[in-house]
């Protein structure tokens, strides 16, 4: 084999584990966030009243913030902030997807009405009927939930509402 053709070749396996590289760091990223059609996270609620003020709140369009590819719109100045000094203390679990369909292995939409925090993690559910029947079972259901969304970041679920 020629130089010149070992070159090529060399640098045609550089190109393949590269791309190979890159497509494992992007299955971490194959579920995301649960976005509204303008690519809000929790539909426009501010995520930081809930533990602020134990509410679902509105936040307003002059309080918004960009985290993860997402946009996250807060009700006070001082509520973004805090969003904005550590997201993950506040940002909803599961994508803020629905915490009981992610425990029986498939995504629907959350519903920023139909919330609850369970030792400092925000989880929303389907509806509020959804959210009573996730309450029966609540820590088994985190426990699966969270099995499953680990396995969703290799895999994408169906979705299904």
């Amino acid at each position: 084999m020629k130089f010149c053709d070992r070159k090529i070749l060399f640098f045609m396996l550089a190109i393949a584990i590269a791309a190979g590289f890159a497509a494992c760091s992007k299955t971490a990223d194959t579920i995301g966030f649960d976005l509204d059609a303008n690519g809000s996270a929790l539909r426009g609620y501010d995520a930081v009243a809930y533990f602020a003020v134990n509410s679902a709140v509105k936040g307003d369009a002059k309080y918004q913030y960009v985290w993860n590819g997402a946009k996250w719109f807060f009700s006070r100045e001082e509520n973004m902030n805090r969003f904005k000094a550590d997201p993950e203390a506040f940002a909803p679990q599961f994508g803020g997807y629905c915490s009981y369909a992610v425990s029986e292995g498939y995504t629907a939409n959350g519903d920023p009405e139909a919330w609850k925090v369970v030792d400092g993690k925000l989880y929303l559910n389907y509806s509020p009927k959804v959210k009573e029947m996730w309450e029966r079972e609540q820590n088994d259901r985190i426990e699966k939930g969270n099995k499953n969304w680990q396995g969703f970041k290799t895999k994408k679920p169906e979705h299904k509402g």
